[in-house]
């Protein structure tokens, strides 16, 4: 079998190569797919993507044309693939996921921390030499309430660390988790009264149409207006447009985010040498002091990085010997 990695990092391609044990031909390309470098996978049986990758119907047209029949994501989200067209198609998918639930939730952890106690501003500062803490002023964890939106692997992991921290659990979650409730007191109540008690609100839910905007004008509104969001995971979760307002409103206090809505073209790119982006809604988010964004950077530690490689070609695995593989995709119907 023959593999087209695309959108490879130069980073992540040790971690694939040990991972491939040299058993299967696999070509690294740094482009990302989409209906322009869709032709690349001539000649390919399988093709790995990431979350920033285009697998709409019209790219599958043509990777059906061109002769792949497996596509492989390294990342758990597949919000970017068009998984009923893939299925009648005779595409078979598998994600990655639970990769590592932990490197998302501590970078949840991380993006709150330096948020609250501004640690982006005052290093800015002290660089320059200034060593006042006028501009500092943040709070405590212990005995604030944390709000959890979506308590499924990452959600429940930040859950525990968040009680290490001391604070009063609320969660939002189809599937109570018991053991939660029994061993760190979370409490699930509706998405409205955990907005309206949250002091800290976090993010992990899928990206599908019932969560698409599911942080929209209403519900920004709720919050407190002291309250802290926190996004690690998809942009479009959250209504930019409407966090923006509220956020010059001072409807909410800030906003920590890992992930933007219209990454694709933007992300995973260095703008620097233009000196510009053409998004003027980024642009405009991140000219506001309230805010704090990473560029969806939480999957890149060396454990998670092992894992993605390891399952990635565990799904090549069984599809090579004609088995079905544990992490393929079912067929619900997603964002495309």
């Amino acid at each position: 079998m023959k593999l087209l990695v695309y959108s490879a990092k130069k980073f992540e391609v040790p971690f694939l190569e040990r991972a491939n044990k040299n058993n299967y031909h696999v070509v690294f390309t740094h482009n990302a797919l989409d209906s322009e470098t869709a032709y690349q996978a001539v000649g390919f049986d399988a093709i790995s993507i990431f979350s920033g990758d285009d697998a709409s119907l019209t790219v599958l047209e043509k990777l059906r044309d061109f002769g792949v029949k497996y596509i492989t994501l390294r990342s758990a989200g597949y919000n970017n693939i068009h998984v009923k067209c893939a299925k009648r198609f005779g595409i078979k998918i598998a994600n990655a996921p639970d990769y590592s639930p932990y490197a998302i939730a501590e970078h949840a952890v991380a993006l709150l921390l330096a948020l609250n106690r501004k640690i982006v501003v005052a290093s800015s500062q002290v660089h320059q030499y200034n060593f006042l803490q006028d501009n500092l002023l943040g709070f405590d964890l212990n005995k604030k309430t944390v709000g959890i939106v979506g308590v499924g692997r990452i959600g429940a992991i930040m859950a525990k660390i968040m009680h290490g921290f001391g604070c009063t659990i609320l969660s939002n979650d189809l599937a109570p988790d018991p053991l939660l409730i029994k061993d760190y007191g979370i409490q699930y109540v509706d998405l409205e009264e955990l907005l309206t008690k949250s002091d800290i609100v976090t993010l992990h839910v899928p990206l599908t149409h019932d969560t698409h905007y599911l942080i929209d004008e209403i519900q920004l509104k709720a919050m407190k207006k002291g309250a802290l969001l926190i996004n690690t995971a998809r942009g479009a979760v959250v209504n930019t447009k409407a966090l923006i307002n509220a956020l010059k409103k001072n409807e909410i206090a800030g906003y920590a985010t890992d992930v933007y809505e219209k990454e694709k073209g933007l992300f995973f790119k260095d703008h620097s040498a233009s000196g510009d982006i053409k998004d003027h809604q980024l642009k405009e988010l991140l000219s506001l002091h309230a805010v704090l964004l990473t560029p969806h950077q939480a999957f890149v530690t060396k454990e998670a990085l092992a894992n993605i490689a390891d399952i990635t070609f565990y799904n090549i695995d069984c599809w090579a010997k004609g088995k079905e593989s544990k992490n393929e995709l079912g067929y619900e119907t997603l964002i495309s």
